[in-house]
């Protein structure tokens, strides 16, 4: 079996490339995409105009106004991005059919065996990000590595519209110089723990005895020693159905207030269900994730009678398992919601009981998708 080639592409800043991109009196300025700069909502993307005043995605808008005052606050036009992003995606699947897509602006492409029609993996790279230049005015980051892992790295690596390839004969080398934080799967607190023990850089953590790191890391130990040597073997699955559907937030302080907990449970609930329908699917399971502030992480899920897309029967189950089987010792750092065990919807209307539910989400889905996700959101989570 020939080496593989594999690319990751990711999007540069999306949201706001588009809305620059489509209003270009907004080049070269920091543009806030969410909402109004003093609404209750999210940043859901930021140029990198405004990335240098410190807003990121995520963050309030009006945490995000502090920051930048000058920036620009548009909607979230969501028909718009999915409609450029069905155009990015036509283009990488020029170049590869195994293209799997990790969100609406970023993939993996497995060019292995296609080396010869575009010259290698760097060659097909710059010649990719030309096409989504000459084609959509947009720009694009591309990492070229034998295996994912390396390929996701890469192209955070020359931010915006950058090209970034790992060299086959000297993994270990360019890796060694890296900061561990770089790694996936490590955040800020195993970072620090990582620096107690001098680990501080890739090299520094693939010469690190493996027991040592057990010892601190349990059985993840061995994925992160492994991935410090720039070993993946995971494949490039392809355009198809996701196997979960998932959103998780973390909370800048820890939160111990009961309408907080529940007004987020609500929220992330909420913005599953409606990726769910998206997709076209049904979930018959749903998975609760909490973290507190000792980082004790307990997942609990429920197998529902029957697969539904319905965020209020989503919603029952997730908050039933909130109340009778998470017992709360400490405050709470991370909460997520995920779906799973799909099947595709069918008639959307057609479950008895779940009608008017159905109803409900489809006429929310449709103003969403018009004037943006902050255009309705439920009443528990306006606090």
């Amino acid at each position: 079996m020939s080496e593989r080639t594999i690319l990751h592409v990711d999007m540069d800043a999306f949201y706001a490339s588009v809305e620059q991109r489509e209003q270009p009196e907004l080049r070269g300025q920091p543009v806030i995409v969410g909402g109004p700069r003093d609404a209750r909502g999210v940043v859901s993307a930021a140029s990198y105009e405004a990335r240098r005043f410190g807003v990121h995605s995520a963050m309030p808008l009006r945490v995000a106004a502090r920051l930048c005052p000058r920036g620009h606050f548009v909607p979230v036009r969501m028909r718009l991005y999915q409609e450029v992003s069905r155009a990015v995606f036509a283009i990488f699947e020029r170049y590869s059919p195994l293209v799997e897509p990790l969100s609406v602006d970023e993939a993996f492409l497995d060019l292995t065996g296609a080396e010869r029609l575009f010259g290698g993996g760097a060659e097909a790279g710059e010649a990719l990000r030309r096409d989504i230049h000459a084609e959509l005015d947009l720009t694009a980051s591309v990492g070229v590595a034998p295996n994912k892992f390396l390929a996701k790295l890469a192209s955070d690596l020359d931010k915006p519209d950058g090209l970034t390839v790992v060299p086959r004969e000297d993994i270990e080398g360019f890796l060694a110089p890296l900061p561990v934080e770089r790694m996936w799967g490590v955040g800020p607190k195993a970072a620090e723990r990582l620096h107690k023990l001098g680990i501080r850089t890739f090299g520094d953590l693939r010469a690190y005895s493996i027991r040592g790191l057990r010892d601190l890391f349990g059985t993840h130990a061995d994925k992160l020693h492994d991935l410090a040597a720039g070993r993946d073997t995971r494949s490039v699955s392809g355009i198809g159905a996701p196997k979960s559907v998932g959103h998780e937030t973390t909370f800048s302080e820890d939160v111990d207030e009961e309408e907080t907990l529940h007004a987020t449970l609500v929220a992330l609930t909420d913005a599953v269900a409606a990726r769910v329908r998206a997709h076209g699917l049904k979930a018959r399971t749903v998975t609760l994730k909490v973290r507190d502030s000792r980082f004790k992480t307990i997942t609990r899920r429920r197998t529902l009678t029957a697969p539904t897309c319905v965020t209020g029967t989503l919603l029952r189950a997730i908050l039933d398992l909130w109340e009778t089987e998470v017992s709360r010792q400490a405050a709470i750092r991370l909460l997520g919601v995920s779906t799973s065990g799909f099947s595709a919807q069918g008639m959307l209307f057609g479950e008895e009981g779940e009608a008017e539910g159905s109803r409900v989400d489809a006429a929310v889905d449709d103003v969403r998708n018009r004037y943006g996700k902050s255009a309705l959101r439920r009443g528990s989570t306006l606090e």
